[in-house]
């Protein structure tokens, strides 16, 4: 018995651990460069799959791309990643310079 809680226990904190570790809309953007890879391709792969509704072109490859070059420039210790998104969607809502 003792080993089954143990193990149930175990199992709680791991299970735990792994939705504190997932990136959400509300997250300050300051996070984004710090986080796994994991967590940015589950936040991309989230993004892309609601937004590709809106242009086929805003995949999770755009989104990470783009949420790349916004964290690594400029100060974005007060936007969220929320702010971040909005950017991404009006930079590719701006007609190209090509």
């Amino acid at each position: 018995m003792l080993r089954f809680m143990i193990a149930l226990l175990t199992f709680f904190v791991f299970a735990t651990d792994l939705a504190w570790a997932r990136l959400k809309m509300d997250d300050l953007a300051s996070l984004w460069p710090r986080a796994t890879m994991t967590d940015k391709i589950d936040f991309t792969n989230r993004m892309g799959k609601a937004m590709t509704t809106l242009s086929p072109e805003l995949t999770r490859e755009y989104f990470m791309r783009c949420l790349e070059e916004t964290a690594n420039t400029g100060d974005t210790r007060s936007l969220t990643l929320s702010d971040m998104v909005r950017t991404c969607l009006s930079l590719h809502a701006q007609p190209s310079s090509d």
